[in-house]
């Protein structure tokens, strides 16, 4: 059975810095692409990054592009997202997700992603 756990979210104020990381088992992580996602109240799920299986390939949205940074640690089945520079806009529900890809541009259609955590809470205050 594959599992993804988030952790790490939490309250911060506007240009703090926060680290998800993202724990698979049951997957063999080592070869499939991870991405993150995220969610607002009332708003459409919507991607934030993805890295390769390798970590040579890694896609930001433009909203998050420069300030976020995707990470992986294939021998510890862990990914990680570095959030800098964190801004109101960034308040969300991240979502990290995976499926049978190698890598994963932004426009890989969601129904791609058979995997997804339990999602971690950001809150950023202005």
């Amino acid at each position: 059975q594959v599992q993804l756990v988030e952790s790490g979210g939490g309250s911060v104020q506007a240009g703090d810095s926060l680290t998800l990381s993202c724990a698979v088992s049951g997957h063999t992580f080592n070869a499939y692409a991870v991405a993150w996602f995220r969610q607002a109240p009332e708003q459409e799920r919507e991607f934030v990054a993805s890295i390769s299986y390798g970590g040579g390939s890694i896609y930001y949205s433009a909203s998050v592009q420069g300030r976020f940074t995707a990470s992986r640690e294939n021998a510890k089945n862990m990914a990680y997202l570095q959030m800098n520079n964190l801004k109101p806009e960034d308040t969300a529900i991240y979502f990290c997700a995976s499926g049978r890809f190698t890598i994963a541009p932004m426009n890989l259609p969601l129904e791609k992603y058979i995997y997804w955590g339990q999602g971690t809470q950001v809150t950023v205050a202005g």
